[in-house]
Formats: structure tokens, C-alpha cells, sequence
């Protein structure tokens, strides 16, 4: 089974659980292994098992070779506890899995997570808000303007232009807009930005966008400082002094102009403890938990950088202004360590850049609830972060302009004709984005397969059918789909670890078996003396 990409979308983590685990299961080796004067059939070493999947996890797309092997053995833990892997008692259920000899086995119930019903096919389009009609109460002085109809032959002698009957017009003087106005135009603008980047259909599934503040878009996009860092109206959630002054001593060193210089070994190590203990006892993230799906999703994109870059530059307009500044400082010091030959290691056996990734992946991104590769996905995002903060960090330039013009645009005198139901300040409609014939090809499997892959592990986890209709369905399953049957079962061994064998009872050996059958009296000649 070859891996593929997981793109964008919703339940991108359940995908890439399945994905995992499929992968997992082909690619394990199993063999026969003794433990204790006894013989295991089909069983691995929990270090053959971390190998297997460290270089499985390092080879694939989605997560890449900054897999650490101790982040291996933590996804397996997750697996023991999750009963994708049971040790050959059949005990599962907790983490107590290690980096050892003992020997584990696959069981015979599938492990995969179901999918939840997919959204809606139809295409959501964000709504502008329309200020063009008067609020109720007093209306405002308009200049009345009459309607005029003129025919073709009167507009062709003034323009020499027929373009037949001009309908009737009314000038529409702009209403002054409100900063709540403005606020709401670019929380509707910039979420219409991040679904097109993101190419979904609706942003429902990954973000409630009932939970985004304009007024912190806002804030986020103006009151920044010269270096691009947002600035804060509410002082005390500013970062504590003695914080911001180790960041700095770290990010300038050996320049450390904030402290006097250090005067025993191992300074460096105890600023960049108090660093991490700082951020690790953070009750919420820096992306917060109500934006963790929209950020596993833009993780489909990294394999189109430019792309990446721009989700993250709109997602992170999202987040509360004191989280988006601790985020910019955070990383940009993480960045600067990482790439500063003149200080000293800060671990005796893991690389600075690995562990800036450690220490602090799970302070940016994690789940409010545990979610089984939230750890692997939060070090993949947080090490493109490092890689390019300089670029997702500042403001997006081409949807500030969009919006400040489409703010003044709202604000001129407008001509509209009778009976026009359009409105210009709407965005252009969308249509179909042509695709290559192999990534249509692609997309029809992937599409397809889901649902079919859902039928086949409700039929091999049902328990109120007997084994003989359970197999007749199984056959009838093979036989129609069988690309679908062969991920789930790649090899017959593992089609026959879901009906293990019963030991057959020899029957007990019978004495009278071993004497001779009875033989009939047989009349011979006499003869006489």
C-alpha cells in the first residue's frame, strides 16, 4: 500500500489516523518469536515495531523525517491504549508501551476510526453584509431624481450609439460606515480569502466562524509596530518583563542587553528552562482550541508552500491580538536560537532545532480533547512556522488591499438601473476550477473508497451475524471491490486472523481397536493315522 497526501478538509486527523494504521499493519513484518520456554506465532519486538514505524512515519509525506524516534514510541503508546496493537496475553487499554524486547501482536478487530457523515456538497458563499438600505427611524435628504426613458433613436442621435430602451436609474448616496460596519467586512472578506486558499466548499466543518472576532482581525491588521509586532490597548496582558528579557538574552546571545553577562556554566540551559515552564503551564494554546481543525487543514497544503503561507497568514489574522503577539515572539525566538552557531547546545542529546520543536510544539497547537496525532501534527506545523515566520507572521498585503478598497468602494455615490437584483459590492460568482486528468482520476478513488472502506469494517465488526454469512458477505464484498478489500486484508494472513481456528480434540484411543476382529470357524479335513 502506497501512502498519499491528505489534503485539506474536514476530520483530516481521523483520515490521517486510518492512514497511519493502514500503513502500518501492511508494512509490519511478523514472525515467529519465543518468550519465557514458549512459541509466539505472528508477533513482533516493541523495538522492531518502533523502527517500522519511525521509518514509515519519516518516508511519508504528511509528517516527514523530523519524526523523532521518542515521538514513534509515544504514537505507539497511543496505539497499545487505542487496541490498535495488544501484547500476546491480549492485555491493551494503557500506555505503558516501551522501547524494549516485549512482544506484541496485532489483533484481530480492526482498529480504524469510522467517518462521520461528510457535508454537504454544496458550495458555501459567504455573505457580505449590505449597508446600502436606510436604517429604520428618520431617513436621510436625498436629491430626488427623476426617472427618464428614452428610446433608441433619440440615444442615437445624441451618442450614435443604439443600444434600445435605458432603463430607469436612481442615485444611491453612500451611508457612513461604522467601525462595526468595517469590522464585519473584513471578517466576512478575509473568511472568504481562507476557503477559496483552502478550496473547500464550505468552512463549516473546520471553523465556527460564530466563534471569530472582527474587532481582533481588526486589531490585528493596524495597531502593529514598526517591526510588524501587534501592539496591545490592554497592558496587563502583556508578557511579564523578566519573560521578555530571557527571550531577548536568548535570541541576541552572546549580546544580552537586557542582563549582565552570565558568570557560571550553564546560564543558558536555566533561562531556556524558565522559558519553556512559562509557556508549558499555559491553560490554551497560543491557536487556541477553537482553531485547531482550521490549523490540521492547512497542513494538507504543505506541499504547495506559497499556498501554505497564505492560509497561515489569513488563519492567524483570527487569533486574539496577545495571542498572535506572544505567537510572533515565541517563534521568531525560536527561529533565532535554532540558527545561532555562538550558543551553546542547550541538550546534551538532542539538536537545538529539535528541541525548540519539543519544547514548545504543544503550547502552539494541541486539542481540547486528546487527539491521537495532535503531538505529530503540532511539530509539523510549528517546524514551517520557524522556516517561514518572517512571511506568515506579517499581514497579508494583497487582502489588505482588497478590503480597503472594497471599503471605499462602498462608500461613492453608486447608479443603480430598475430591476438590477445584483449588487457589485458582492463577490464575483465562483466556478470549477479545471483539474488534471489524474488528480480527478485520484480524487474519484479516494471519494469512492471512503464510503465502501466504512461498509467493509461494519461488516467485519458485526457480532450479531454468524461466521458462515459473515464470510459469504466478506466473498461477495472481495469480489466486487477488490481494491478496497486488499487495503483492508493485504495478505490472507491477516483475512485469516479473523476467524482463528478451533483446536480440533483427537478422539481417545479404544483398547479393543488393537485386538483382531473375530474370525469364523472354517471346517478343515481330518485325516487318519
Amino acid at each position: 500500500m502506497e501512502p498519499r497526501l491528505v489534503g485539506p478538509g474536514p476530520y483530516r486527523a481521523t483520515r490521517l489516523w486510518n492512514e497511519i494504521i493502514e500503513l502500518f499493519r501492511a508494512g509490519m513484518p511478523l514472525r515467529k518469536h519465543r518468550c519465557r520456554f514458549k512459541s509466539y506465532e505472528r508477533c513482533f519486538k516493541a523495538s522492531e515495531a518502533v523502527d517500522c514505524l519511525h521509518e514509515l512515519l519519516g518516508s511519508n509525506q504528511n509528517f516527514g523525517p523530523e519524526v523523532t524516534r521518542d515521538q514513534t514510541v509515544k504514537l505507539l503508546k497511543k496505539f497499545l491504549k487505542n487496541h490498535v496493537i495488544e501484547d500476546i496475553k491480549g492485555r491493551w487499554g494503557k500506555e505503558d508501551f516501551e522501547d524494549d524486547g516485549h512482544l506484541y501482536r496485532f489483533p484481530p478487530s480492526s482498529p480504524l476510526k469510522s467517518y462521520p457523515k461528510k457535508p454537504s456538497c454544496g458550495k458555501e458563499v459567504i455573505k457580505f453584509p449590505d449597508w446600502n438600505e436606510s436604517k429604520a427611524g428618520p431617513s436621510q435628504e436625498h436629491i430626488p431624481v427623476k426617472s427618464v426613458v428614452m428610446n433608441s433613436e433619440m440615444w442615437y442621435k445624441r451618442h450614435s450609439i443604439a443600444i434600445g430602451e435605458v432603463p430607469a436609474c436612481k442615485l444611491v448616496f453612500h451611508r457612513e460606515l461604522t467601525p462595526t460596519n468595517i469590522e464585519e467586512i473584513w471578517k466576512s472578506m478575509t473568511l472568504s480569502r481562507l476557503q477559496k486558499v483552502l478550496g473547500l466548499d464550505s468552512l463549516d466543518e473546520v471553523l465556527d466562524t460564530k466563534l471569530v472576532n472582527s474587532k481582533h482581525i481588526v486589531q490585528n491588521v493596524y495597531n502593529v509596530n514598526k517591526q510588524g509586532i501587534v501592539t496591545l490597548d490592554d497592558k496587563s496582558k502583556e508578557l511579564p518583563h523578566w519573560i521578555l528579557s530571557a527571550m531577548k538574552c536568548l535570541a541576541n546571545w552572546p549580546s544580552c542587553s537586557d542582563l549582565k553577562q552570565p558568570t557560571y556554566s550553564g546560564f543558558e540551559r536555566d533561562v531556556f528552562k524558565t522559558i519553556v515552564d512559562y509557556f508549558g503551564q499555559m491553560k490554551e494554546p497560543l491557536l487556541t482550541f477553537h482553531f485547531f481543525d482550521i490549523f490540521v487543514s492547512v497542513l494538507g497544503l504543505l506541499q504547495k508552500p506559497s499556498k501554505a503561507v497564505e492560509a497561515l497568514q489569513i488563519s492567524c489574522l483570527l487569533l486574539p491580538p496577545e495571542n498572535r503577539k506572544r505567537l510572533q515572539l515565541l517563534v521568531r525566538m525560536m527561529a533565532r536560537i535554532s540558527l545561532n552557531q555562538d550558543l551553546p547546545p542547550l541538550s546534551e542529546s538532542v539538536r537545538t532545532r529539535s528541541l525548540m520543536v519539543q519544547a514548545f510544539s504543544r503550547c502552539i497547537l494541541c486539542s481540547k480533547d486528546e487527539i491521537d496525532l495532535d503531538e505529530l501534527l503540532a511539530a509539523k506545523l510549528v517546524s514551517f512556522l520557524m522556516d517561514n515566520y518572517q512571511e506568515i507572521l506579517t499581514v497579508p498585503s494583497a487582502l489588505k488591499s482588497s478590503i480597503e478598497d472594497h471599503v471605499v468602494h462602498l462608500q461613492r455615490v453608486q447608479i443603480k438601473y430598475a430591476g438590477a437584483d445584483s449588487d457589485a459590492t458582492l463577490p464575483p460568482p465562483s466556478f470549477c476550477q479545471q483539474i488534471a486528468t489524474g488528480e480527478f482520476e485520484y480524487q474519484r478513488a479516494t471519494d469512492s473508497q471512503e464510503p465502501l472502506a466504512a461498509l467493509l469494517e461494519k461488516i467485519v465488526m458485526n457480532k450479531e451475524i454468524s461466521v458462515k454469512d459473515k464470510k459469504k458477505k466478506l466473498k461477495q464484498f472481495q469480489k466486487s471491490y477488490p481494491e478496497v478489500y486488499r487495503v483492508r486484508f493485504p495478505s490472507p494472513e491477516t483475512e485469516a486472523m479473523l476467524f482463528p481456528e478451533k483446536t480440533k480434540r483427537t478422539p481417545p484411543i479404544l483398547m479393543w481397536a488393537f485386538k483382531k476382529p473375530f474370525q469364523p470357524f472354517h471346517r478343515t479335513r481330518s485325516f487318519r493315522m
